[in-house]
């Protein structure tokens, strides 16, 4: 399906289920769930399929956790995005590239610890389902001029000059969210006074579906990979650096950034080669103090935002996504308003452990790690050995990883609801 594929004329009036404000990652997988059950949804996306979908590389990937992969599957996606990611079977974490590095391993009937896919190949499949999907009315470059919400429901009107209804509307708009701003919700925030550069490049040895997280004092330098292509052996990065750092490596010319790169390595692939564009984004935090309010739930980066230490920034979207969609279809089969306040307090309470706890470890481990000196670096050694030695522990991280600690919701079981 291309980005231009015919549709039918939008109404002057449309009526939903849900309307939901954004269409990227989040927000396109929340219509595709709830499609999948029965309810319908307007998604509502400012940006042009022209620029989103555009092939090629744009530099950025994500590591797309064992269940959500699971709700993916059980939604339809899956055989859309079937061998199009690098399955990551084994993590490894070390201070710098000092000895006492700590392996994630699965056992082998638990398969991988998830897949790495590229952005923009997420983005197709998602685009392609959701324009094919009877219950979604897809809305691309359009966005909500205004929007009122009450006890009677939610009117959007939109700047196709269009107006949608629904009992419910759901922001997914990304880390800036205006509609989370217009509805009064505090939010806590901070800047880590750094920068992620991501982007990705060849190297001479395979990465044998591993992945790596360097830590050093400036910011992890995490390394993951990506399937071979015509050109040979590939792994994305996400490279944390001071803030006033990252301009100049962004600028720098493919091969003095593959240099710089290959240095933070260790040359332990090899030669680095074919360097991809590369893009920066200041790192911060933001954590809602509440993803609810008057015929109103947020989801994905709208409700929180995490450092990418841990890589859990989607997937804690996803599972927003998976528990909100069971929430309300369940809500659907008894009869309840959409909007009502008793089923959005589930979602919040639901969501409320898991993302408090999520977006505080990565806060800790992002302090931890960045603090300098040859005795922090001792305490962190010595603290990747001992998760290494208490098996439990390490079980945890790895269920953590997986994205299944928790009371999980049904599609992250690869269950429908």
């Amino acid at each position: 399906m291309t980005a231009d594929a015919p549709r039918s004329p939008a109404s002057a009036t449309a009526s939903a289920d849900v309307v939901i404000l954004g269409g990227g990652l989040v927000g396109t997988t929340l219509a595709l769930a709830l499609d999948a059950h029965g309810l319908s949804a307007v998604v509502v996306d400012p940006a042009d399929p022209a620029v989103t979908l555009a092939p090629g590389f744009d530099g950025r990937a994500s590591a797309i956790a064992s269940a959500s992969g699971r709700m993916l599957e059980a939604i339809g996606l899956g055989a859309r995005i079937v061998d199009q990611g690098c399955p990551i079977e084994r993590i490894r974490v070390s201070d710098g590239l000092k000895p006492g590095a700590l392996d994630f391993v699965p056992d082998a009937e638990d398969g991988s610890l998830g897949v790495m896919h590229e952005n923009r190949a997420l983005r197709r499949a998602l685009f392609a389902a959701a324009t094919e999907a009877a219950g979604i009315d897809l809305r691309m470059q359009t966005r909500a001029t205004a929007v009122i919400r009450n006890a009677a429901g939610v009117t959007a009107s939109l700047s196709d000059g269009t107006t949608v209804r629904a009992p419910l509307l759901i922001a997914a708009e990304g880390r800036n969210s205006p509609t989370r701003e217009a509805a009064g919700i505090r939010v806590a925030r901070w800047s880590y006074d750094h920068e992620a550069i991501v982007g990705a490049f060849h190297h001479e040895r395979p990465h044998d579906n591993v992945a790596y997280e360097i830590f050093y004092p400036a910011g992890p330098f995490a390394l993951l990979p990506l399937p071979d292509d015509e050109i040979g052996h590939r792994s994305a990065i996400v490279w944390s650096v001071k803030a006033e750092h990252g301009p100049g490596l962004v600028k720098l010319s493919d091969r003095a950034f593959l240099a710089e790169a290959e240095k933070r390595m260790g040359g332990f692939l090899g030669a680095l080669s074919a360097a991809s564009p590369r893009a920066s984004y200041p790192l911060g935090f933001h954590h809602a103090a509440r993803i609810t309010g008057e015929r109103l739930a947020l989801v994905g980066d709208a409700a929180h935002g995490i450092h990418p230490i841990a890589g859990q920034g989607l997937n804690l979207g996803l599972r927003d996504v998976a528990t909100l969609a069971e929430v309300l279809v369940e809500g659907r089969r008894l009869g309840l308003d959409l909007g009502d306040a008793q089923l959005l307090a589930r979602y919040e309470r639901w969501r409320g452990v898991d993302t408090t706890l999520v977006a505080g470890t990565t806060d800790v481990l992002t302090r931890l790690f960045g603090i300098p000196g040859r005795t922090a670096s001792a305490v962190r050694r010595f603290g990747i050995s001992a998760v290494d030695a208490i098996g439990p522990l390490k079980e945890r991280f790895m269920a953590e990883a997986r994205g299944e600690s928790g009371t999980l919701p049904r599609l992250l079981q690869g269950l429908a609801i």
